[in-house]
């Protein structure tokens, strides 16, 4: 049989006052005193790569493959793009530096894996597909730091990153000629923009290699330095350099010189003009402006 509750006058009014003594409690719970909610995973542990965080905002991924000089396979790229949608997400970092080891950036592509496929597999599985993946789905800035062999993939790879830095004795090549065929993740392309349609043909019908030094004297790459140690500094400081600024405008910039790639340059202008329109909405834009005039350190909000 079920208890029916009387609430008396008498009652009502203790249960009132117990309530009004709770309300102080209740009071330091607030939205402001919460701590901030972040959606960003813990460090995830992969076996073909290494992932830290050097310097403030800097988010750092080092390809781990020293037996096969960091040639890179599908597990390989799997864990690179889970790295690299983790540093993007990251509220924390804002720039990526992509990197391998002073003897090697990266070797080529895994001929183990490759050799074995045919024409359907290779076409109806898209193979490759998703090593380009960098290229489109992440919106922070990347920096590549390559030393020793950047061949096959491995050029590719550092093509696509948004700026190239490389040791001077660094060794680029796009040599898949001499296994009867030729680059599959952008190499043809992203060179031929680099270095003109001529020279890129004769460094994909030749297999022909090219230094560190003449990838910066070309346009491929943004600086030489002389040795790995300088390198790696250099591209840590520029990566800082860049986490320093407005996240929104970084991203802005990123996306303007990128489509400069894909449009003429009657309409990468108009492009340009949009989203430079567009930054006056943005608080950092403000921010910016008003620092600059009082001779101020800018502190961004991202906003």
């Amino acid at each position: 049989m079920a208890t029916l509750l009387v609430h008396t006058p008498n009652t009502l009014s203790s249960k009132m006052n117990t309530f009004r003594a709770m309300r102080p409690i209740a009071s330091r719970f607030s939205k402001q005193t919460l701590p901030a909610y972040r959606s960003y995973s813990a460090p995830a542990s992969y076996e073909f790569i290494e992932t830290s965080e050097p310097r403030p905002g800097v988010g750092q991924i080092t390809l781990n493959r020293p037996k096969a000089l960091n040639a890179l396979s599908t597990p390989l790229i799997t864990e690179l793009n889970t790295a690299l949608l983790s540093f993007d997400r990251s509220p924390t970092i804002r720039t990526i530096l992509l990197t391998g080891s002073q003897k090697a950036f990266a070797a080529g592509a895994d001929i183990k894996e490759m050799a074995p496929l045919t024409f359907s597999e290779a076409y109806t599985t898209s193979f490759i597909e998703s090593w380009s993946s960098l290229t489109t789905a992440i919106k922070k800035p990347i920096i590549a730091a390559v030393s020793g062999h950047a061949l096959g993939g491995g050029c590719e790879l550092a093509l696509m990153c948004d700026i190239l830095y490389c040791t001077e004795t660094a060794n680029f090549g796009q040599p898949e000629i001499k296994l009867g065929t030729i680059p599959g993740a952008g190499g043809s392309q992203r060179l031929s923009r680099a270095v003109g349609k001529s020279r890129a043909m004769e460094l994909v019908l030749t297999g022909k290699g090219f230094s560190g030094r003449e990838a910066y004297e070309w346009g491929v790459a943004a600086r030489c330095f002389g040795s790995w140690e300088e390198l790696m500094e250099g591209s840590l400081k520029t990566a800082e350099t860049i986490a320093g600024y407005s996240k929104v405008a970084v991203m802005a910039g990123k996306e303007v010189v990128n489509k400069s790639q894909d449009l003429g340059i009657r309409d990468g202008v108009e492009f340009e003009r949009r989203v430079f329109h567009s930054l006056f909405g943005s608080e950092d834009q403000k921010i910016g402006m008003k620092a600059f005039a009082e001779k101020k350190k800018a502190e961004w909000t991202d906003k």
